[in-house]
């Protein structure tokens, strides 16, 4: 007989990620992953698994090609003419880390398990963080 095995004393580790001149999508599907836990071997879709990340430099990530230009968030309020644009430069310009974020929660689940991954999340327009105690140690994404 089989038997399924859960790994639900799972440890989790503090890592810290540099974004300076990094592509916005590609960084934001690597976090993700992260968090979610899917880059351990004892990964369990139901259970909180994935590592705390901590990034820094979010003001001095990038687009490819043109992007910068043309890329938009949308948003709705639920009211007519609710509907609200932004382009990503003023998002950058006044919130950095903002765009990071949501590109980082919309790559994880729509669920309880992923608004509990998504508090897991810090993120620092600069190179200056506040989580110094909790030692996190250095990858490369």
């Amino acid at each position: 007989m089989k038997t399924t095995r859960f790994f639900n004393q799972e440890e989790r580790k503090w890592l810290l990620i540099d974004a300076k001149d990094k592509i916005l999508g590609r960084l934001s599907s690597r976090i993700a992953r992260i968090l979610q836990g899917k880059n351990k071997p004892t990964y369990t879709p139901n259970f909180l698994c994935g590592d705390k990340v901590v990034v820094i430099n979010a003001r001095y990530i990038k687009l490819s090609a043109n992007k910068p230009d043309k890329k938009t968030y949308a948003k709705y309020s639920g009211y007519p003419s609710g509907h609200k644009e932004t382009s990503f430069k003023i998002i950058m310009e006044k919130n950095p880390v903002k765009a990071l974020q949501l590109s980082i929660k919309g790559m994880l689940p729509k669920n309880n398990l992923g608004a509990m991954m998504y508090k897991s999340l810090k993120v620092y327009p600069e190179g200056s963080h506040d989580q110094a105690a909790q030692k996190p140690s250095t990858i490369e994404v």
